[in-house]
């Protein structure tokens, strides 16, 4: 099959055939008919299927007649969680646009308002949003949505994990009922279907791609750390290695990123960090240079997770194991793009073992260890299912990971630490004694989901007002503990 026997424009034709695209994929094939007939669409496709040009292709084909009403407000809206993902849309409209004539404005945060204001005050074609900014234009009148024809959610499933499903509700009651509405997701499945049903009338569903058909041409790697210290060492020695043309490494928490890109920076290495934190002229600047090369290492969160389509990164690196499975796939998706072969690495410690096992239900693979000469970890990775470990209270009979001593109740002091260099601790993670009333609900954890918890019974420990042990620093990501601002040794 061809684009030419899609029905799709000449002027979009002349693009792709300039852009050297003949051939659609099958999550083009399947889409772009349905869209011109004028059906609602949801469809699951995964990171790197070419969904983008999916919608983008049918939208344009839109544009190339006419509008039926007047007015100056945009016809085509697309949303996105991401900043980086609303560039790409509008890279790949400019792209397959190219020989027609539209305009094209992206409504993002981070922008100051009196551009959008500007943008929004001229004629609109293509509005590319983000559902938290486009709010608050909508709650001040500035945006007409009466001749809007097609309204598309891109990567639904991420704008619900952000919390975003009250705007995005918001938002598609602000169109007309007459719109025509895509969807497009990782799943199809629970939150999402339920928002589906709620936007889309009897929509066409199409499924390309289950997660475990993807990433041929990336191989997956799995190295055991002991610590941080640990993943430190095993990440400056991976970079090391000429082979590496790009890198992009994940981390868990803004912060992370900072001190890693800083940390990086010290030992030499051309790097940036990316989080949400930054400006959008920062985050613009920063992949502009990473997309020309004057960035060798990119630290980011998982706001470059999707939407990142930089050719030269041939390794990813999950510093930190993302908190959802999906996310997994998203992540490594940003090496090998475009046909070329890739090489994604994660570091796991034993606080990873679930989260491990949930990327390989996920993704029905399996995901091979490896080890680097001379930075073997001490410690086994332990697997075993949580019913086999102590239950809260108990005692254990051996160290956890292999070297912690048996607990001996509440308030002793444990052996060894989770590493040998580490000082012994009270039963208060992070070093901290535990307080609170009796009978309250247990705290948390500070850190992972280790099902193993050896705390004692709350009537057993320190009352309200009870002094804590100084040199506790919790991190700020579901527990996390800082990996640069500890005060375990680690880098400040």
């Amino acid at each position: 099959m061809s684009f030419a026997t899609l029905n799709l424009n000449p002027s979009i034709l002349k693009a792709l055939a300039e852009t050297g695209y003949t051939e659609p994929t099958p999550i083009q094939a399947q889409a772009i008919p349905e869209i011109i007939e004028g059906h609602d669409l949801m469809a699951s496709a995964q990171t790197g299927s070419g969904k983008t040009a999916a919608f983008i292709l049918p939208a344009l084909n839109r544009l190339a007649a006419p509008s039926k009403m007047p007015g100056k407000g945009p016809r085509v809206l697309v949303l996105t969680p991401t900043r980086e993902l609303a560039q790409q849309v509008c890279d790949a409209a400019t792209k397959y646009g190219k020989n027609m004539r539209f305009k094209i404005i992206s409504i993002l945060g981070g922008m100051p308002y009196p551009v959008q204001n500007r943008l929004l005050s001229s004629h609109v074609d293509i509005m590319v949003a983000t559902p938290g900014r486009l709010i608050d234009h909508i709650e001040r009148g500035r945006i007409d949505f009466s001749r809007l024809e097609m309204l598309i959610l891109d990567e639904a499933d991420r704008m619900l994990d952000m919390g975003f499903v009250d705007d995005v509700e918001r938002i598609a009651q602000a169109t007309p009922a007459t719109r025509q509405t895509l969807l497009f997701s990782a799943t199809l499945e629970g939150v999402v279907g339920n928002l589906a049903s709620r936007l889309l009338k009897t929509p066409k569903r199409i499924n390309v791609s289950a997660a475990k058909d993807k990433h041929e041409n990336i191989e997956q790697r799995m190295m055991f750390a002991d610590d941080v210290a640990h993943k430190n060492k095993l990440l400056s020695h991976l970079l090391t290695d000429t082979e590496v043309n790009q890198a992009l490494v994940f981390t868990a928490t803004k912060r992370d990123a900072d001190g890693l890109a800083d940390q990086l920076s010290a030992q030499g290495h051309s790097v940036a960090a990316l989080h949400g934190d930054m400006s959008q002229r920062e985050r613009n600047r920063t992949l502009l240079n990473m997309r020309n090369g004057n960035l060798r290492i990119l630290v980011a969160t998982d706001v470059a997770a999707r939407g990142l389509d930089v050719r030269g990164i041939s390794h990813v690196i999950n510093f930190d194991l993302p908190k959802f499975a999906e996310d997994y796939v998203h992540r490594i998706g940003r090496t090998g793009r475009g046909g070329s072969s890739g090489i994604a690495i994660s570091f796991a410690s034993n606080r990873d073992a679930q989260l491990l096992k949930r990327i390989e239900r996920y993704t029905e693979q399996s995901i091979k260890m490896h080890t680097i000469e001379g930075l073997e970890p001490k410690y086994k990775l332990r697997t075993g299912p949580s019913s086999d470990r102590p239950r809260s209270g108990a005692p254990r009979s051996g160290g956890y990971a292999g070297n912690r001593g048996p607990s001996a109740g509440s308030g002793q002091a444990r052996g060894a630490g989770y590493t040998d260099s580490r000082p012994a601790r009270s039963e208060g993670f992070g070093g901290q004694a535990r307080t609170g009333f009796a009978g309250q609900p247990p705290r948390e954890r500070s850190f992972g989901s280790r099902n193993g918890n050896t705390a004692a019974p709350r009537g057993d420990r320190p009352g309200f007002g009870a002094p804590r042990r100084e040199g506790s620093d919790r991190g700020n990501f579901n527990g996390n503990r800082s990996h640069f601002n500890s005060n375990r040794g680690n880098k400040a």
